[in-house]
Formats: structure tokens, sequence, C-alpha cells
């Protein structure tokens, strides 16, 4: 996969598509999912054109990456997550059905999220 500036994220990022922004700044931009999959489910994706969490850790600035992740603990915070427990979640690459290729991590939280893979 590689990086598509056309890529849906891309475009929130330009102002080209609206979301239901939840927090935004330097590095980072956090809105609720349009499909979510539990009460809460927001997803973060760092303003810097990166593909998945690998190209992210490898290419990313210092200020980058701890940026990115002091704002999923804030917007875990924020929408109340922390209590009860959530689940955070990046799919990279094909196996584990990457379907934008913007790195983004998946904020889960709201109910009781079950058991975390099917076992092989």
């Amino acid at each position: 996969m590689t990086y598509d500036p056309e890529n849906i994220f891309a475009k929130i990022l330009r102002g080209e598509i609206p979301c239901d922004k939840v927090h935004e700044d330097d590095t980072t931009l956090a809105f609720k999912d349009i499909n979510p999959q539990a009460p809460t489910h927001v997803l973060v994706i760092p303003k810097g054109a990166y593909e998945s969490m690998d190209d992210f850790s490898a290419n990313a600035s210092d200020t980058e990456i701890a940026g990115f992740f002091r704002a999923v603990g804030k917007v875990a915070r924020d929408q109340g997550a922390v209590d009860a427990g959530y689940r955070i979640l990046a799919n990279t690459g094909v196996d584990a059905h990457q379907e934008v290729p913007h790195f983004h991590i998946h904020i889960f939280a709201g109910r009781d999220l079950g058991g975390m893979i099917k076992r092989a």
C-alpha cells in the first residue's frame, strides 16, 4: 500500500470532507467514525502523510510521534473511556484489512468489547 493523497482522511485534513471533530492540535486530528462499531468510536490521525504504523514509526519526527500518542490518550480521557476501559487498534496492510492508506488509530469504548481476535 502506498500513500494516496486523495484518500478520505487526506480530504478530511484538507477540509474537503467534513468530520465530527473531537480534537485537533498541531500534529493530530481526531473525529468520530461515521460507521461506529462501539458507542464510542473515534479515529485519531496524524496530519502528516503517513500510510501506516510502519511508515509513521520509521519516518515521522519525534515531535509528531509524541504529539500523536499524547493525543490518543487525551481523546480517550476526553471521551470518558478511561474508567471502564477502551481498546486502540491500528490496522496495517492487507492481512490486517487496512482500508484507508493513511495511518490511523481507532479508539473503541462504551461497552464490553469482547476478546481480542479469534484464535488460529
